[in-house]
């Protein structure tokens, strides 16, 4: 591109992240054959195959493992971190593995981009525009490009499209024993590309099986992520119905009318804004911290939840000082 090459030349080559993962055969990632990937076309890639190789032969803590791919998503570097997610995913997927929770929570990291802090109605659990098939030339679509130049919305397309190639595996994570594993996988299957309604079905399954009210609130924002994504009013109606069920968990009511708030432009009603005075306790927000998606809307000043809460509700509020200092605590 220095030399003068429109991006748009090198779409479906090898160094488009979405054509590599595309073209990974499945028995590349049965067999972890991390040598047929070809890690060097992206940067950094010959350190997230290290991190995937330890994990893998279980010599790596997950700060060293799966922690790479985590990081490298921090600071906007996405496109060699795809590549890990289908072997993340594998990992994560076999009971025998010490480290399958740092995996699975690492495994749709690159499949979310400009997340941090963000709470709004506008823009939590937004997937910005089908980046699958865009056309990038100079505008590099809602995404942009990563810190090292690289057109953001091809990683996170790819990530999108490895997560929903491997559905069958995290599918069966939604009953796991562990409720972080279920949480994770929630949380992973929200990025699919759901076009048929299957995991979004699956998320409802488990709901009426669910004894953890936490986990069933992973599920109620999980559902809410992939109706943004893939409209479905009646699902936008039954969403509403979970926040006003008196009979459900507080967690439950809470993620379900944050859900129902991100699925519509209504103004927020007085009977849902009682519902979130009421039951948004501090013990609950941190509480609910245990969410991803509370987790990163959050800021050093407030939990996730209360972030939302003020963002949603009552957007004329100033952020508090210092939102973002990395070394003040919650409150």
């Amino acid at each position: 591109m220095t030399d003068g090459a429109e991006l748009s030349s090198f779409a479906g080559g090898p160094y488009d992240v979405r054509a590599v993962v595309a073209a990974m055969r499945p028995e590349t990632k049965d067999g972890f054959l991390l040598d047929k990937v070809p890690w060097q076309h992206f940067p950094h890639g010959d350190r997230v195959r290290e991190a995937v190789h330890l994990l893998h032969t279980n010599n790596s803590p997950v700060r060293t493992g799966a922690g790479v791919v985590g990081g490298m998503c921090a600071d906007d570097i996405r496109a060699a971190a795809v590549l890990a997610v289908p072997f993340l995913i594998r990992i994560a997927a076999d009971a025998r593995r010490p480290y399958r929770g740092g995996a699975l929570a690492e495994a749709s990291s690159p499949a979310r981009a400009r997340y941090f802090g963000v709470a709004s109605r506008e823009e939590l659990l937004l997937h910005r525009g089908d980046t699958r098939h865009h056309d990038l030339s100079d505008d590099h679509d809602d995404y942009g490009v990563e810190v090292t130049g690289y057109p953001a919305g091809w990683s996170v397309a790819a990530a999108r499209a490895a997560v929903t190639a491997d559905t069958a595996l995290l599918h069966p994570l939604l009953d796991d024993p562990d409720p972080e594993i279920r949480i994770r996988a929630t949380y992973a299957l929200a990025t699919t590309a759901d076009l048929d309604h299957t995991t979004r079905a699956a998320f409802r399954t488990r709901l009426a099986a669910e004894p953890d009210p936490i986990v069933r609130a992973a599920l109620l924002l999980a559902t809410a992520e992939a109706t943004r994504a893939h409209p479905h009013p009646p699902t936008t109606a039954w969403i509403r119905e979970r926040w006003r069920d008196r009979t459900q968990a507080p967690e439950v009511r809470l993620a379900a009318a944050i859900g129902w708030l991100c699925l519509t432009d209504h103004p927020a009603p007085d009977d849902l804004r009682a519902t979130i005075d009421h039951l948004a306790t501090d013990e609950r927000a941190h509480a609910m911290e245990a969410l991803p998606w509370m987790a990163i809307a959050g800021g050093s000043r407030e939990t996730g939840l209360r972030r939302c809460v003020r963002k949603m509700l009552h957007p004329e509020q100033p952020d508090p000082a210092d939102c973002d200092d990395p070394w003040c605590p919650h409150h």
